[in-house]
């Protein structure tokens, strides 16, 4: 199910949707402003995630051992490319 929403915005604003509109980077308005919403709640989503794994790993820092072997692992990595 969908729901409409209304929202005031600039006339600048909707120029320029309307320009990407005619450029045709967008089938309509609408389409615009459904991507420009799951772009935006995409980016902070991560941004968040991001926030959560900092915060975790400042509360429980790694140890020595788990260091030694993501460095290992990370070489291993890197040794094994066909570069």
């Amino acid at each position: 199910m969908s729901k409409m929403i209304t929202v005031r915005t600039s006339e600048d604003r909707v120029a320029r949707v309307d320009a990407l509109v005619a450029e045709g980077a967008y089938e309509s308005r609408a389409a615009f402003i459904v991507e420009a919403i799951d772009r935006l709640v995409a980016q902070l989503e991560s941004e968040r995630i991001d926030r959560e794994i900092v915060e975790g790993y400042t509360r429980i820092p790694s140890t020595r051992e788990e260091d030694a072997w993501a460095e290992w692992s990370a070489r291993e990595s890197v040794r094994e490319e066909p570069w």
